[in-house]
């Protein structure tokens, strides 16, 4: 089994990854027309909604002591899986 510094500095790559995937999202979908700006402004809510709980998950465990943290990475691997999931659905619809 990986190391917790190991599966922190995974995610914390990931997750930095994954925020500048959903930047350029942002500057593709600003040249779509309206209609298409407000599916991507709901799209773009439930990402950063999932970029919150992904990050969230990271500080609880970077918090968590030996006993705890692979449990905690178990969380922190979902939240990461589902951000990453959302965004590749976003890329398909706005690219």
């Amino acid at each position: 089994m990986a190391s917790k510094e190991a599966l922190e500095k995974k995610h914390e790559a990931q997750i930095e990854e994954m925020k500048a995937e959903m930047d350029r999202l942002r500057a593709k979908a600003k040249q779509k027309e309206a209609d298409s700006e407000i599916k991507y402004k709901e799209k773009m809510m439930e990402l950063e909604a999932l970029k919150d709980e992904a990050e969230s998950k990271l500080n609880d465990f970077k918090k968590s002591g030996k006993d705890a943290w692979t449990e905690l990475g178990t969380g922190l691997e979902a939240a990461t899986q589902s951000l990453s999931t959302a965004i590749k659905s976003a890329k398909q619809k706005f690219e």
